[in-house]
């Protein structure tokens, strides 16, 4: 168990048996972009939001406003850490740094579970979306969307941040449709957003409760989980001491806005409780405005959809890449994993996760929101953790971004985390605990022995902050 508090050794990454290293080519706007893309605010909106409406009602935007600033507190720590440990392993290679390597590999794997899972169940909705014009099977046309991401995900990464940045321009559009026509057509005033109510089985409305709130908040943490994504980008950011900060703190700004705002002006618009409660966004559009109107936002919420997948694929296929490159798996599949195609982008991993991604679109996915929002939220608490270790010996005075309010934030966002997963259903929680007890025995059994040749943890070495170098403390404006 010391291994849990033990801070990883690094790997030296000029090693003669080391992969190639990513290449830094985005910006800012381009990591924001690709950012947003992977938050994905019109296909969230679209897709997961109907499902909160179901079960919280009126109460819906007012669970993703208290989730939202739960993650103000999730950006701080991986903002700092990300500064710190700017690594395509994202959480893992943060949390291994700083809180050993069991807890690294335990995020490791909790991650995967959200990247994995996710792309596929969004994909299946791309279905829904093309109806007005052509009727698809959902598994079949998730699929297609599914290997169509997986193509582009290995192209270069600048032309992937245009590709998504075109595409997220349409689903901004689309969110902006929908909040116009919903609070222009306003059924009720702002005093409905705190209502709380949802309708029951039998007909009658029913009151939502506290505690279904707090249950709600492990989806609506899901809701814009999607900025830790410039933390995988780190690798391939152009100075990413300073743009990792910038890039998750301008992406939860503004995928809040952009999901929050529509949230709201639903609630307000839809004809009765009823109505919000079965979550036809569509079909509420529709009503407010005609067919065409429709047609055109739904075609919008396809693209996004589209667009969400490219940049998950994108996302996965780095932490694969760095958990290989980090020689998580046996030698053989660590030189598979940890190649590079002719564009920069790991071909392989990209493949890894794109082509199963496909397959899981066949398979009956009705369990997995709740197993990722258990997911999200576990590994948010041991990001936590990390944060409240970072600064500690060598860090502690490393020039990098620093939060605000340290520790009180960490410590704070662990205490809330924690009653947040101890209120979901027990099935979710019971897969995800039996998915981490495998893959505790594994590092157990093969990790843990090999702790010499395995699981080393490697930051680029191009990411050292120069002697002198000035990094800003504060939120950038």
């Amino acid at each position: 168990m010391t291994d849990t508090l033990r801070p990883v050794e690094t790997a030296a990454p000029q090693a003669p048996d080391s992969p190639q290293k990513l290449k830094r080519s985005i910006g800012v706007v381009g990591g924001t972009l690709l950012t947003l893309s992977c938050v994905t605010p019109a296909s969230t909106l679209f897709v997961v939001v109907p499902d909160l409406f179901g079960s919280l009602g009126t109460a819906t935007a007012l669970t993703i406003a208290i989730g939202s600033l739960l993650c103000i507190a999730v950006a701080f720590c991986y903002s700092e850490l990300g500064t710190l440990i700017p690594s395509a392993g994202g959480e893992y290679a943060m949390v291994s740094t700083m809180a050993g390597r069991l807890a690294g590999w335990l995020v490791f794997v909790l991650s995967l579970l959200v990247v994995m899972i996710v792309p596929p169940v969004i994909a299946m909705g791309t279905a829904d979306y093309l109806a007005p014009i052509v009727h698809l099977d959902p598994a079949m046309t998730g699929a297609g969307v599914m290997l169509l991401a997986t193509l582009a995900g290995l192209l270069d990464l600048r032309a992937n941040a245009w590709i998504t940045g075109i595409f997220l321009v349409l689903e901004v559009i689309a969110a902006g449709v929908v909040a116009l026509l919903g609070f222009t057509h306003g059924h009720r005033g702002a005093g409905s957003l705190v209502s709380m109510q949802v309708a029951g089985a039998d007909g009658h409305t029913d009151t939502v409760t506290a505690m279904l709130v707090v249950s709600g908040l492990a989806i609506a943490l899901f809701v814009t989980q999607g900025f830790s994504t410039a933390v995988y980008l780190s690798e391939e950011l152009e100075h990413p001491r300073r743009n990792v900060a910038r890039t998750v703190l301008a992406t939860l700004a503004i995928s809040t806005v952009i999901i929050l705002v529509p949230v709201a002006a639903i609630t307000m618009g839809a004809s009765d409780v009823e109505e919000l409660t079965g979550g036809d966004i569509g079909a509420m559009v529709t009503a407010w405005s005609n067919s065409a109107v429709g047609t055109f936002v739904s075609l919008c919420v396809a693209l996004a959809i589209i667009n969400a997948g490219i940049v998950m694929v994108i996302q996965n296929s780095r932490v694969l890449f760095a958990s290989a490159r980090d020689k998580a798996w046996p030698g053989p599949v660590n030189n598979v994993f940890s190649k590079l195609g002719r564009f920069g982008s790991p071909w392989v991993a990209t493949l890894a996760v794109g082509v199963p991604g496909a397959l899981l679109c066949f398979v009956n996915l009705d369990t997995l929101y709740g197993v990722t929002g258990v997911s999200v939220t576990g590994m948010y608490i041991l990001v936590a953790v990390a944060a409240l270790l970072c600064r500690r010996g060598s860090h502690k005075h490393t020039p990098a971004w620093r939060m605000p309010l340290w520790p009180a934030m960490p410590l704070l966002l662990i205490a809330v985390l924690a009653y947040i997963l101890s209120q979901q259903e027990v099935g979710y929680l019971l897969w995800t605990g039996g998915i981490t007890a495998v893959a505790t025995l594994y590092w157990a059994f093969y990790l843990r022995p090999r702790r010499e040749t395995r699981w080393l943890v490697s930051i680029p070495e191009d990411a050292q902050i120069p002697e002198g170098a000035q990094i800003p403390r504060q939120t950038p404006a």
